[in-house]
């Protein structure tokens, strides 16, 4: 249950009072701003958290005068850079994912010793690392399909010692269902050794590319850039281990390396 008393919460709060005040439905808003109804929805009742990008654009569709953005909780807002806002939106409207990551665990799977071990113990940043994650675990709207392809490197290369590492391993086995699988991709040559970046399949059938280089991540739609990811996803994916070996190999480096 959402705790109603969050600056979250009550953020969410008072853009349902702006946005009733305009006489206007969330999905009229939606139409407005170009952001999905489903996210208005998970803001206004606390579930997901807003980005500066959708309080502006809410501020001056409903003309509040910037009360929005000044309400906003900067110290949240501002612990992704700026260039990462435009994806983070994405992945919480997405309705299908698809990740492949060759160094580090996903964003998305990391447990809190790991991500407060990469931010290098920056607490607002861990926090935000974590609500990112609300998003496999909603109700409403669905939580989205993830199909993540990780490198089998990852699960030795120590990140914070043998305690954060194996809850890390044991998280990732834990989180596997239907709708949320990881396969690993055996050490050695294979088609993902030119760096991580993931997909987000939106309500329509829309895809959109998020691709991490080495001074900062790029979102984009652009089409022939989504066709050869999702092409590469595609090849990554066909050279990975099954769910049930991947799964098997995670238990083994945990008894093994890390216990």
């Amino acid at each position: 249950m959402v705790n109603l008393y969050t600056p979250q919460a009550i953020w969410g709060r008072e853009l349902r009072h702006y946005r009733r005040a305009a006489d206007l439905t969330q999905g009229q808003l939606a139409e407005r701003i170009h952001f999905s109804e489903s996210l208005i929805s998970g803001v206004e009742t606390g579930q997901l958290p807003a980005s500066p990008e959708f309080a502006e654009k809410c501020d001056r569709v409903l003309d509040t005068g910037g009360a929005l953005h000044r309400l906003l909780d900067w110290r949240k807002g501002q612990v992704f850079p700026s260039w990462f806002g435009k994806w983070r939106d994405k992945e919480r409207e997405a309705i299908a994912l698809r990740a492949y990551e060759p160094l580090v665990f996903p964003g998305l799977l990391q447990t809190e010793g790991y991500a407060r071990v990469l931010l290098h113990g920056n607490e607002a940043a861990v926090e935000a690392r974590l609500e990112r994650q609300a998003i496999l675990v909603r109700e409403d709207p669905r939580p989205p399909v993830f199909r993540c392809v990780i490198d089998e490197a990852i699960l030795y290369r120590p990140i914070g010692g043998p305690e954060v590492m194996r809850a890390q391993l044991e998280h990732l086995i834990s989180v596997v269902t239907p709708r949320l699988s990881v396969q690993l991709v055996p050490q050695g040559m294979h088609s993902g050794l030119m760096g991580g970046f993931a997909i987000a399949t939106l309500e329509g059938g829309k895809d959109v590319l998020y691709a991490e280089t080495a001074v900062r991540g790029i979102t984009t739609s652009d089409e022939e850039d989504v066709a050869v990811a999702v092409e590469r996803f595609e090849a990554i994916r066909s050279e990975a281990l099954p769910i049930s070996m991947s799964i098997d190999l995670i238990q083994k480096a945990v008894e093994e390396k890390w216990s």
